[in-house]
């Protein structure tokens, strides 16, 4: 891995550039993103189109398009240079990383009951997205982050562990809800109800949102900034458009509910 990088970068202070660069082109296309999700849905789960290619097994498309988001980091920990990765708060920030996405390649695509099949459009497109953020979060934690002694200590840190902790459960436990409103071999779709949906229709968008905000606060870096910026223009739209979808599909759907942000939006 040391020789793959030395051969694209001739230095630490290339690479870096790069990665702030990296950064700068992703914080871009969140706002291009947003334009167009104004008049497009994100095409995968029921908004599924032939338009966007030929369709892959939903468990299959899940595991390996969020596969690179694990591995690609593993790798750079392992087998690159990783100068940092020996100090208190790169390991923990690493490991809130790590935890996510394990999750989220190793556990979570075994568990989606029905499901619609995922166009290869938005399977490419997010497999791209997985293995260059993936890259640019574990290289910048595990070879050029460097913070301030104390810094676990410091609010922020602790703030946007709690954030990151408390957004990692309410999306692990949305998941489990909408995962239960399906018997087995069910596709059909129902009222979400209990814990954040009884507020929210987007309450596992919600979970993650706050999670990766979390994270960047603890990281506060404009490396993780533009993640969490990405990642929630992305949920976001989608938390809007399920929950005008289910206020049209379901008649006897709770007025009360908001999209993504209880009591306000």
């Amino acid at each position: 891995m040391d020789k793959m990088l030395k051969k694209l970068f001739s230095s630490d202070e290339e690479e870096l550039y790069v990665l702030d660069c990296l950064s700068y082109v992703m914080m871009s296309m969140a706002c291009v993103t947003f334009v167009v999700l104004l008049f497009e849905n994100v095409p995968y789960g029921r908004y599924a189109s032939s338009k966007y290619g030929f369709h892959v097994s939903v468990r299959l498309s899940w595991l390996i398009q969020e596969l690179p988001a694990f591995l690609v980091p593993l790798s750079l920990v392992l087998w690159a240079s990783s100068s940092r990765a020996m100090y208190l708060p790169n390991q923990l920030l690493l490991g809130m990383y790590f935890c996510h996405y394990f999750q989220r390649t190793f556990i979570y695509p075994f568990l989606i009951r029905g499901g619609k099949p995922t166009p290869f459009g938005s399977f490419a497109l997010a497999f791209a997205f997985c293995t260059c953020n993936g890259y640019l979060q574990a290289r910048y934690l595990s070879h050029y982050a460097e913070f301030p002694p104390g810094w676990v200590t410091h609010p922020y840190f602790i703030t946007g562990s709690c954030l990151w902790f408390l957004g990692w459960v309410i999306n692990i436990h949305s998941d489990h809800i909408l995962r239960n409103l399906r018997a087995p071999g069910e596709t059909g779709y129902n009222i979400p109800r209990g814990g954040l949906f009884e507020y929210v229709s987007g309450a596992n968008f919600l979970g993650e949102i706050i999670e990766w905000a979390g994270f960047a606060l603890a990281v506060h870096s404009i490396h993780s900034a533009a993640f969490a910026l990405f990642t929630s223009i992305i949920l976001s739209s989608r938390a809007v458009a399920h929950h005008k979808w289910y206020l049209v599909k379901f008649e006897d759907y709770p007025k009360h509910r908001k999209a993504l942000i209880p009591f306000v939006f």
